[in-house]
């Protein structure tokens, strides 16, 4: 005879999808991962054109962009791992190098002058994103990581 059970509290499931595709380090490679990871989000149920949808591009965008303008390496790829979890996407974009690192989400940054034409990149992103990060990728590089938060 089995104890009586206890009752448990309901718990909505978490449904994973990953996505995660390589590019070339080049514009093409970056518009073509922005395009891809769109198409993605509309399969998962985010639809095109809605608030999260074109957020998301923007980031996919930008730190697409950054990956193929400042963490090129010739002849190697980046790539880009778009996750949703539960109501939360996760945007994920490495490159192989890791010498040469943005500053953290809390890192003082120095003032971009007004005509400069690179510097306001991760500015973007911090205003989208939830959350944003940058971590080690193993065994070379880095990946600059933003999560939004889907709206009911």
């Amino acid at each position: 005879m089995t104890p009586p059970s206890t009752p448990a509290t309901r718990q909505d499931p978490v449904t994973v999808r990953v996505f995660t595709q390589r590019f070339s380090s080049t514009p093409r490679g970056a518009r073509l991962a922005r395009r891809l990871a769109l198409h993605q989000l509309d399969a998962w149920g985010v639809p095109h054109g809605s608030e999260a949808s074109d957020t998301a591009a923007l980031l996919v965008a930008e730190l697409a962009a950054n990956a193929v303008t400042h963490g090129r390496v010739p002849g190697r790829d980046f790539e880009v791992t778009v996750k949703l979890l539960g109501r939360t996407v996760r945007i994920e974009v490495s490159d192989t190098r890791g010498e040469l690192r943005p500053p953290t989400p809390d890192a003082p940054r120095p003032a971009a002058g007004p005509l400069a034409e690179t510097g306001r990149g991760l500015l973007l992103v911090e205003a989208l994103a939830d959350r944003w990060e940058v971590l080690d990728r193993l065994p070379v590089g880095k990946t600059v990581a933003a999560e939004l938060n889907l709206r009911h």
